[in-house]
């Protein structure tokens, strides 16, 4: 049965919230339940920001996650807030091109994904969050790669069409990469 609670966090800038919206969007594809909650600091670029995914099989009656089952961080702050939120057991994915420590949980499987490096590799860094996406789903299987790209064609539309490709070879690398790896 699925019952995933994600928690993406980063600064904003980052696609964090994109990341969570095809995560809702995608569920959503597949007939799942799915609730999306966005939070921002202060300022937009450059402050924090953060989303909780809900994806579930049963209806889902609440934005609030008290314990997540996966949470992506791709900064350190974001570590620092929300590595306690992880359930015992959960999945912690960490880009560790911005986070140069460790993770503190010891119950939790951490994965260290480069994201920032591989984007840059790509020749975006502001794919960094795609790359995180792909190693994410290669973990879980929860969605494939043409379901997300097809979303993210229809979110950027006509305007940022040209992203597509680069947002889709983002995504492969960074399954790539977990597949490698881990």
């Amino acid at each position: 049965m699925i019952d995933e609670k994600i928690i993406c966090a980063g600064f904003g800038g980052q696609g964090v919230m994109l990341l969570g919206q095809l995560l809702a969007y995608a569920a959503n594809e597949k007939g799942l339940n799915t609730l999306w909650y966005p939070s921002y600091g202060p300022e937009t670029r450059g402050g924090t920001a953060n989303c909780s995914v809900t994806i579930s099989e049963k209806p889902v009656n609440s934005p609030v996650i008290s314990q997540a089952d996966t949470i992506m961080v791709l900064n350190k702050p974001s570590l620092d807030k929300f590595e306690s939120k992880v359930k015992p057991g959960g999945r912690l994915f960490v880009n560790s091109s911005l986070i140069d420590s460790q993770a503190n949980r010891t119950d939790v499987e951490t994965f260290y994904i480069p994201a920032n490096e591989i984007a840059g590799k790509i020749g975006n860094f502001r794919v960094a969050n795609m790359v995180m996406l792909g190693a994410y789903l290669a973990k879980t299987k929860l969605f494939d790669n043409e379901t997300i790209v097809k979303l993210l064609a229809k979110t950027f539309g006509e305007q940022k069409a040209h992203l597509v490709a680069l947002n889709q070879e983002a995504l492969t690398a960074g399954r790539d990469y977990f597949h490698k790896n881990y």
